[in-house]
């Protein structure tokens, strides 16, 4: 059984070598792919494209929350192709773990020159 960081360092190690070999100015769509692809290597269970329900009480409202890709029920990983990040991406994440009741999450930005500063933890209770 991995733990949060265990996952997080495998999915970082795939964004990494996904970044070294394209770069930036691929669509979010694309990255998405190929790490689903390579990451299935793995072995390690994970979901794309989670509705992500909020429940009020006793009322289950799907209201349209998506996470990118959620690996063993215990990392998020929300994937971004854009110009920058903004405060909303991160509380975006931070939503989805308070949500999902997951501890950690990654906000990656592929289209930046280096991917170590498109990578962002995002913790809930961890």
């Amino acid at each position: 059984m991995l733990t949060e960081n265990e996952i997080s360092k495998i999915a970082v190690d795939i964004c990494f070598r996904i970044h070294r070999q394209y770069g930036p100015g691929l669509f979010e769509s694309v990255y998405e792919e190929i790490f689903c692809y390579e990451f299935s290597k793995t072995g390690i269970p994970f979901t794309r494209q989670v509705g992500v329900p909020l429940v009020h009480e006793q009322i289950k409202m799907d209201v349209g929350f998506r996470a990118d890709i959620i690996i063993d029920k215990k990392v998020i990983l929300e994937l971004k192709s854009i110009e920058a990040l903004v405060p909303v991406h991160f509380k975006q994440v931070l939503t989805y773990l308070k949500l999902t009741d997951i501890k950690l999450g990654l906000l990656i930005n592929f289209n930046v020159n280096l991917i170590k500063d498109g990578i962002h933890r995002i913790v809930n209770k961890l």
